[in-house]
């Protein structure tokens, strides 16, 4: 294998698991470091800085940083319970005990340009549009955001029940956006995309979601319709006030977190018996594990392999439905699902949520108008750019490739605006600014760093929900508590610091192997070079993990190389303790993903 080239950027970027996992690429060790020093403020203007909205991901992210944290592999290894790092409530945290930031939010901006007289409308004023407009509108842009309700947010606030995310938090998100001088424009629906290019707005973002839920058209359905729901559309009718009321029997029929917002809310406004049922296995639903586990805590039954076949009634009237038991069998790869031969179910309700998925519709995008449409009736995006085939027109969020979460949305919206200002400027938009990277010493004395490196064994802490909460007699009580500040420190203490670095020199090594010795995971290892899947099975504990890279030196003294499996490294420095010649050095790395901004000098300023 050749010496691994650590100045890619990518090649620390991928070791620090959880910051590679999140789409906004936000720093997460340095945040949770900012946390543990009771620096709740530095560490919300940090996490504002990537992922726009800290105390709403704090409560709703999908959380792909924490499948991916380095913990939950160590502890798998140890114990075999995989226990990550709450690194989503940890953000919460740093939300909840935060001071007054709108004086300090434009240290996280461009410097604040004079208007330039371009105009950027944004259709939406969900998370994507929200991000558009707050990259741009510091640059000289008069960006205009239109909003079919009355008020900032989106799916985050009609979709989203109060138990789980306050009013209040996406009151105060969604401001500090239009605060920086936005122009909203709530209660206008756009009904025509050849009546908004008219409007000769210089570029156009689409950031409307996925704003239809799938229907279920199974026999039964139209008679009954009354007592049948769409869970989206009755979701956003629980939150405007138009339903406040709910059957004794219900059922949800879906597996995602839809479903799971709706059984919870059915719960909580008088169903005394609420089931979900879904076609999958519980193990394949696409709810997020926790999703799942608060609805159970609940008293709520998940019923997994259950295909609906039919809606009961009499004289109008619901009365149960009729499923198919079934079983998944995965053929190459693909599930299928074949009846099992036991005779179908009959579940008594009086009322049903249907939370089978999302479609997007655009039937206020003309089809002449130059937009290229695709496969399911989408939008062509290109997915570096986000622009479809009307250069100035871009899509973002589930707009432009289906439904997922407020964190791709984000994501989506800051890329959105790179190309947005690129365009505008004379640049081509497919050509991306590289990410700003620096590796610095943490040496402070032979055996001191400037971070912690301590090893904790404590287990994941569990997030306190409130008592009010617990009786399930109100949609607008808040379940969790979050963390208090002694408990945040606890759990900020069980990061591994996956940002401090490992660096080896080659020249500087005597080949003593003291640092073999120390390595409490055994994952470096000196042996003759080769090609990587030899090599992977010849180290001290061969490397499994094909997805992560083997660290690499050049030839030693003896023509043997140093190999470290970055998988399972624990990033305690003792091999940099341990080494008579500081061969080895901890080094923090800083990746910084590049927005929107006035210039490549502006940009590194920012950034430093």
């Amino acid at each position: 294998m050749r010496p691994t080239d650590i100045r890619n950027p990518d090649y620390f970027h991928k070791v620090v698991d959880c910051q590679w996992a999140c789409p906004a690429h936000t720093q997460v060790p340095e945040y949770i470091r900012l946390i543990a020093a009771g620096r709740y403020t530095d560490a919300y203007l940090l996490n504002w800085e990537a992922n726009v909205f800290p105390g709403i991901l704090g409560r709703t992210c999908d959380r792909p940083c924490e499948p991916a944290c380095r913990r939950s592999r160590v502890e798998e290894h140890n114990t075999g319970k995989p226990e990550p790092v709450a690194i989503c409530r940890l953000k919460r945290v740093a939300a909840d005990f935060k001071d007054d930031v709108r004086g300090r939010l434009a240290e996280t901006l461009p410097p604040t340009q004079p208007r330039n007289g371009r105009r950027i409308a944004c259709v939406g004023a969900g998370p994507s549009s929200l991000t558009v407009a707050r990259d741009l509108v510091p640059l000289g842009y008069h960006v205009t955001v239109f909003e079919a309700d009355p008020k900032a947010g989106g799916f985050m606030r009609t979709q989203v029940p109060r138990f789980r995310l306050p009013e209040r938090v996406i009151d105060e998100e969604t401001g500090y956006i239009l605060d920086l001088g936005v122009e909203f424009i709530g209660g206008r629906r756009i009904e025509s995309m050849k009546a908004l290019l008219a409007e000769g707005y210089d570029a156009i973002f689409v950031g409307c979601g996925a704003p239809r839920g799938r229907d279920l058209p199974i026999p039964g359905r139209e008679e009954a319709a009354a007592h049948i729901h769409v869970g989206l559309d009755w979701l956003a009718n629980v939150y405007f006030g138009h339903i406040k009321t709910v059957g004794k029997c219900v059922l949800v029929l879906g597996g995602g977190n839809t479903a799971m917002d709706c059984c919870r809310s059915a719960r909580r406004m008088g169903g005394e018996s609420v089931k979900v049922l879904v076609r999958s296995t519980f193990e394949d639903m696409k709810a997020s594990p926790w999703e799942k586990e608060d609805a159970q805590h609940e008293g709520i039954p998940i019923l997994p392999c259950r295909v609906p076949k039919a809606f009961l009634h009499e004289h109008g009237k619901l009365v149960g439905m009729r499923f198919q038991i079934v079983q998944s069998v995965y053929e190459n790869g693909r599930r299928k699902l074949v009846p099992t031969g036991e005779p179908d179910e009959i579940h008594d309700c009086d009322e049903v949520l249907i939370a089978v998925g999302q479609e997007n519709a655009f039937p206020w995008i003309e089809r002449d108008c130059g937009i290229a449409f695709g496969e399911w009736d989408m939008p062509v995006v290109d997915k570096v750019t986000f622009q479809s085939s009307l250069p100035n027109v871009l899509f973002g969020g589930d707009a432009a490739f289906g439904p997922k979460n407020i964190i791709w949305a984000v994501a989506h919206g800051h890329e959105a605006a790179v190309s947005i200002h690129r365009l505008l400027s004379g640049e081509n938009p497919a050509e991306r600014q590289p990410p700003m990277t620096h590796l610095m010493s943490q040496k402070m004395g032979i055996h001191e760093w400037s971070y912690d490196n301590q090893i904790v064994r404590d287990e994941r802490f569990v997030v306190p929900w409130s008592e009010q909460a617990k009786k399930l007699d109100s949609i607008e009580v808040e379940v969790e508590l979050g963390f208090d500040a002694q408990t945040a420190w606890k759990e900020a203490q069980r990061c591994l610091n996956c940002d401090v670095q490992t660096v080896f020199t080659d020249k500087l090594c005597i080949e003593c192997d003291a640092c073999v010795d120390i390595c409490p995971m055994d994952c470096i290892s000196f042996t003759g070079n080769g090609e990587e899947a030899d090599l992977r099975g010849r180290l001290t504990a061969p490397a499994l993990n094909l997805e992560q890279a083997l660290y690499v030196s050049g030839p030693l003294k003896t023509e043997r190389v140093m190999v470290k499996d970055e998988d399972v490294c624990l990033h305690c420095g003792l091999c940099a303790e341990r080494c008579p010649t500081g061969a080895w050095d901890m080094r923090k790395f800083l990746f910084q993903q590049p927005h929107a901004a006035p210039d490549a000098a502006a940009a590194q300023k920012v950034a430093a």
